[in-house]
């Protein structure tokens, strides 16, 4: 992923609070070609400098896991009840809803909160304001499901392997409308989406909603649980370290120094800005991904070098997975992203170009415009106190040996390293650029192209935690 600078869109918006408040950060300085203007004097209050971290969504976290002493109750309570068999990914959008990633929801959406999130990217609360939330969190039923349910009100949510993982209770049953969930969140209906047909093409067609009681807290057992914070405790990490500001990074991508660099950046203006401590929260999607991404496990082992050879200072950057699947939805996920690290504590979210997006599954082109996920997301109803940071692009620079801002008047001496082309060179065992990456993180790169084989290159497995 690189980054860009970007600015206000010129034009009013027909929004919910019917006018257009942008909530780019001010307070860089930038360039005079590409100088940066709050709209109004109110905007410009929109960043200041206080202790503490920001409120989640809705003022509280939400936390669906039974008590300790609570569960073996609620396991006899499921014996008796009608069972629904979960994928793997239901089982992480548990898991995202038992941790409060998505507060203020208190489980599987009902068709209220489906229908919100599909046509208004939001949801309104009790007290008549609005939460940002872009991508629906579901479960499907088939007809053999919804009619063993028959009139119960409640029923048990079970894993692959029959291990009961949560009851849904006060339930919700309601049509599955397929083609427009698809069509309202990816903004197209073409066929080759990833996770259309992963988790929706062969889906049921009816859905289940309600309020989840999660028996335990789920666990890998892949050797990553340890990275697995919930946003309780990078509250209490952040807290622990004296934070007076936090700012996220989320990649599904190895680090290269590009990415470095915008973040080494950021805590640098930051700190011009008056902060005194901000802390980076390094946040890589651990998910569901597509075949071709480079699996989560090989993912951490590249971070955890990237830590290890100083590109980043380990005593401000906290490291953490981020336990959602990836939808490749653009614009409309990456609101999901940034709402999600609201309720982490971040008060300020790096977007570059393209975010969430992916290749066209048909046409050879990008899926989105490159530059409409910050867009949207600079304006997106419930993100308005969430800070977007802007950035230039950052690309290899011949002159310096290293990865640096992209001046246009010498574009002759930067060098622009695609995702393609790095894959390109890790799986040839060639060396990119010095200074492109650092050498331990490199070297896990090319490690596990090594271990594929020559079928896995042309395209990979990504295995799905459960």
């Amino acid at each position: 992923m690189s980054s860009t600078i970007f600015i206000q869109t010129p034009f009013q918006s027909k929004s919910l609070n019917k006018s257009l408040n942008t909530h780019f950060v001010p307070s860089f300085k930038l360039p005079v070609s590409l100088s940066f203007k709050p709209r109004t004097a109110a905007f410009s209050k929109r960043v200041h400098i206080r202790a503490g971290l920001i409120e989640p969504d809705g003022g509280k976290l939400v936390d669906l896991h039974v008590s300790e002493p609570e569960r073996e109750l609620k396991k006899r309570e499921a014996a008796s009840l009608p069972k629904v068999k979960l994928t793997p990914i239901d089982v992480q959008w548990v898991h995202v809803l038992s941790e409060g990633w998505a507060s203020p929801l208190t489980g599987f959406m009902r068709e209220s909160e489906f229908l919100q999130t599909l046509h208004f990217n939001s949801l309104r609360l009790d007290d008549g304001s609005f939460v940002n939330m872009s991508v629906p969190i579901v479960l499907a039923i088939d007809d053999l499901q919804k009619a063993s349910i028959g009139e119960s009100d409640r029923v048990a949510l079970l894993d692959s392997d029959d291990k009961l993982i949560a009851i849904l209770t006060d339930i919700e049953i309601y049509k599955h409308p397929k083609e427009e969930r698809i069509a309202r969140t990816w903004g197209t209906t073409v066929p080759g989406l990833p996770y259309v047909e992963e988790t929706i093409t062969n889906a049921g067609n009816w859905l289940i909603g309600g309020d989840l009681e999660v028996i335990a807290p789920i666990k890998y057992n892949d050797g990553l649980d340890r990275f697995r914070l919930s946003p309780v405790e990078l509250r209490k990490e952040f807290e622990r370290r004296n934070a007076d500001a936090v700012f996220a990074f989320q990649l599904r991508n190895p680090v290269h120094n590009g990415h470095a660099l915008l973040m080494t950046d950021t805590r640098r203006r930051l700190l011009e800005m008056g902060y005194k401590n901000p802390i980076l929260l390094l946040h890589p999607l651990g998910g569901y991904t597509k075949a071709d991404d480079v699996p989560l496990s090989w993912r951490m082992k590249q971070h955890e070098k990237v830590l290890e050879d100083g590109v980043l200072d380990p005593e401000t950057t906290v490291v953490s997975i981020f336990p959602s699947p990836m939808h490749y939805a653009g614009p409309t996920e990456v609101q999901w992203h940034a709402k999600a690290r609201i309720n982490a504590g971040a008060n300020f979210y790096i977007v570059g170009r393209d975010p969430a997006g992916m290749g066209h599954p048909v046409e050879k082109r990008d899926l989105y415009d490159a530059d409409h996920g910050k867009k949207v997301l600079s304006m997106a109803p419930g993100l308005e106190r969430l800070n977007i940071l802007p950035f230039r692009v950052a690309a290899y620079d011949k002159t310096q040996g290293k990865m640096a801002f992209f001046d246009p008047s010498r574009a002759q001496d930067f060098l622009f390293i695609s995702g393609t082309k790095m894959r390109t060179l890790a799986k040839n065992k060639e060396n990119p650029p010095a200074g492109f990456m650092c050498p331990g993180g490199w070297e896990v790169l090319v490690e596990y192209y090594a271990s594929l084989t020559p079928s896995d290159n042309d395209r990979i497995a990504q295995p799905v935690a459960a």
